[in-house]
């Protein structure tokens, strides 16, 4: 019988090959997603001095339902959080996703927010 391998153990390996070349400096970071089952997760990382400069989610903003309304929301915040640290170039890690769905529209919504990758 062939076994088939989880999707989250081939998503972490396209992840692997995606963040072998995308690098998120101090004057670029990195804006990574991550998304669950229930919730959606965005950082903004440096990954020079390895820290997280700014993050949201759909967790910490209370909001209900796994659709891509709350996504959108949480690419606005994660945005004007950035706006706030005066953050306005990044470079977007989907995180091994499709650029789909919930990704896209976090994507989108960060873009319409003042964040440009």
């Amino acid at each position: 019988m062939i076994k088939k391998e989880s999707r989250n153990k081939t998503r972490k390996a396209r992840h692997a090959r995606v963040r072998s070349k995308v690098f998120g400096t101090s004057e670029c970071p990195r804006l990574n997603v991550f998304r669950s089952n229930t919730n959606i997760y965005a950082q903004i990382i440096d990954d020079e001095n390895m820290k997280t400069l700014v993050s949201a989610s759909s967790l910490d903003m209370h909001l209900k339902g796994n659709n891509i309304e709350t996504a959108k929301k949480v690419g606005a915040e994660v945005a004007k959080k950035a706006k706030a640290l005066k953050i306005k170039n990044v470079v977007f890690d989907r995180g091994g996703y499709k650029y789909h769905g919930r990704v896209l529209a976090l994507a989108e919504a960060a873009r319409e927010n003042g964040l440009e990758f």
